[in-house]
């Protein structure tokens, strides 16, 4: 397989904020309901039909125009994806691949730059 076989599209979107009350409060008036919150990290998830906003506090780039971090794509096999990645020599910004506690059972990613620096993210939600 390649590396394409092992994402299926966009999971979420990844913009930071100086606030997440504000965010949540903004997000919410463009009629979106939130998802996903997870204190220790300071990070909600805030979807309105197949779209998902993954907002957190803290970013060089907040404030800014155009401050999304990252677009998050979805893959069922995180693993498999960054070794398909990997030998396929894309410009990986993880060594391998990473583990965050979201979600009931934790998320599995790794993250690609692209021209002009843009970043893109593989994220498995572990079942």
């Amino acid at each position: 397989m390649t590396f394409s076989d092992y994402y299926s599209g966009v999971q979420h979107i990844g913009i930071p904020t100086s606030s997440l009350t504000q965010s949540e409060a903004f997000w919410t008036k463009l009629g979106f309901k939130k998802t996903g919150d997870f204190p220790a990290g300071k990070v909600i998830f805030m979807q309105r039909d197949n779209l998902v906003i993954e907002t957190w506090a803290g970013d060089e780039v907040v404030g800014k125009p155009g401050a999304i971090n990252h677009i998050s794509m979805d893959t069922t096999d995180a693993d498999a994806a960054f070794s398909a990645a990997k030998s396929e020599g894309f410009d990986l910004l993880n060594t391998e691949v990473q583990h965050l506690p979201f979600w009931e059972k934790g998320i599995k990613f790794f993250n690609l730059q692209g021209p002009d620096g843009v970043i893109v993210e593989f994220c498995e939600i572990v079942k």
